[in-house]
């Protein structure tokens, strides 16, 4: 296993949408293990294949405070969701130590294929329901910003860009 490169908002690749994953594979595997391997070192809850710069429909998620309930979904569709919405306050790997409230359906579920290519149902609620919206939407090219008005995202994009030649400099 290995740490992938995450891509840092405001990348023009992070709003590529994501291709279906034709056939579960050891590439694909390997894909996985490593995603989850650069989501916990960097002590996320949701990895989307997109954000690792690999346009194809590839998630990993795990909620659980010891991470030991790693979710994969590969090629996830929503099936279902909830009418009621809840707000919360979301962060993501690649807009690091940005956090702002954005609305999402508080259930969702998910029909995917899991890491051995066999067809699941996700039923999600809370904070995973939230989770897979987000890492489904980087599917889509939509990062989480973008939910925000042009003013704040302006700012982060402002923020992002400068922190990016920071860190250029010191390096």
């Amino acid at each position: 296993m290995s740490l992938l490169p995450i891509l840092r908002y405001p990348d023009a690749r992070l709003h590529k949408i994501a291709k279906p994953v034709a056939v579960v594979d050891d590439r694909i595997r390997r894909l996985v293990d490593d995603m989850f391997e650069t989501m916990y070192a960097s002590r996320g809850i949701g990895l989307a294949a997109t954000q690792v710069d690999v346009h194809e429909r590839v998630i990993v998620i795990d909620v659980s405070e010891d991470r030991s309930d790693p979710l994969v979904l590969i090629n996830p569709k929503l099936v279902a969701v909830s009418d009621e919405m809840m707000v919360g306050d979301e962060g993501c790997l690649s807009v690091p130590t940005i956090y702002d409230k954005v609305e999402r359906h508080a259930r969702v579920t998910v029909e995917a294929l899991d890491r051995d290519g066999r067809t699941c149902h996700v039923e999600a609620e809370d904070l995973l329901a939230v989770c897979v919206q987000h890492e489904m939407d980087h599917l889509m090219g939509k990062v989480f910003v973008e939910y925000l008005s042009p003013l704040k995202r302006n700012r982060i994009r402002s923020k992002m860009l400068k922190r990016s030649r920071d860190d250029e400099s010191v390096a």
